[in-house]
């Protein structure tokens, strides 16, 4: 398939008609919002995966081997489907999806993962949602509702006293990290969604991933060479998972997702990432929560239904 005969997908038909990433269509499109979930669901277990990782690997090495392996798959993908190099126009776009989403995300967290907890680093994706439909409304000019704002802001609200809760309320030095990865990871998302309505979200992220290789490979050869590394079942399954799991299914799916829907309504979707992490940092990492757990995710899910049905 030709990446310029991407815009007759179904998701570009749908979106077609706007350029804010919320196209004018009847209702929005179920599949999309299914895409984008479990492209949140893949997401969720990336910061347990990350803290396996690091048994075994540096946070340099382990982001630069994540990206390496990522990046084969992808080109595998693009290679084998013989899909032509990105228009010119695009390349800018998907170098900001790198720099973001591919290489800038992954190594600040991972470094911030060092001395944080997964619940603490769960802030960052608890303020994700609201900072990607800021950016949009600055790139793209999407203007959602009162009511959007609104309950975008209140389960923001609810998802970081949940997290910083949890964290037993102290910032730490990692906050600078985290901090940091928001900002790019927003605006890699989205760049990614306004690529994502004229070409397939594959291959959004699998050209964000090819175009990184050549600084991901020396990069994964010069940490393994510094960093030691000790390889365990955790360890192993935690590198494969971020790169093909996080890096790579996940984006992908997650990019079709807000083509489909929309950047502000996907975004939301991820008012609920921040509770699934700690699911599975209980039953990966053995960590415990706190009977807050069942309100939080409550008051998640309603604020999720609100922004799904808010005009944008």
């Amino acid at each position: 398939m030709r990446a310029q005969d991407s815009a007759t997908e179904p998701s570009a038909i749908a979106a077609a008609g706007s350029d804010d990433g919320t196209a004018t269509r009847p209702a929005p499109r179920y599949g999309g919002t299914l895409q984008a979930a479990l492209g949140v669901v893949a997401f969720s277990l990336t910061f347990p995966a990350t803290a396996w990782g690091l048994e075994g690997f540096g946070p340099w090495s382990l982001v630069a081997v994540r990206s390496a392996l990522a990046a084969v798959i992808a080109g595998s993908c693009l290679l084998g489907l013989r899909v032509p190099l990105p228009a010119r126009s695009h390349r800018a776009g998907l170098a900001v999806v790198a720099a973001g989403v591919v290489l800038g995300f992954p190594l600040l967290t991972t470094l911030a993962l060092r001395t944080s907890t997964t619940a603490h680093a769960a802030v960052v994706v608890g303020l994700l949602p609201l900072t990607t439909a800021v950016f949009s409304a600055l790139r793209v000019g999407a203007r959602p509702s009162r009511t959007f704002w609104l309950a975008a802001l209140a389960g923001a609200t609810a998802v970081i006293a949940f997290t910083v809760q949890q964290s037993g309320g102290a910032l730490t030095g990692a906050d600078a990290y985290l901090f940091g990865a928001l900002l790019i990871c927003a605006a890699g998302y989205t760049e990614g969604g306004r690529l994502a309505r004229v070409m397939p979200g594959w291959q959004v992220i699998g050209w964000a991933l090819v175009m990184c290789l050549p600084l991901s490979v020396p990069g994964a050869l010069l940490a393994l060479s510094y960093e030691p590394v000790h390889l365990t079942a955790h360890s192993v399954a935690g590198v494969l998972w971020v790169a093909a799991g996080s890096q790579f299914l996940g984006l992908v799916l997650w990019y079709r997702g807000m083509a489909d829907i929309g950047i502000p309504r996907a975004s939301q979707l991820q008012l609920a990432q921040p509770l699934l992490t700690l699911v599975w940092s209980v039953l990966l990492l053995g960590e415990h929560l706190t009977p807050a757990a069942p309100l939080t995710a409550t008051a998640v899910l309603v604020c999720i239904a609100v922004t799904q049905r808010a005009r944008a």
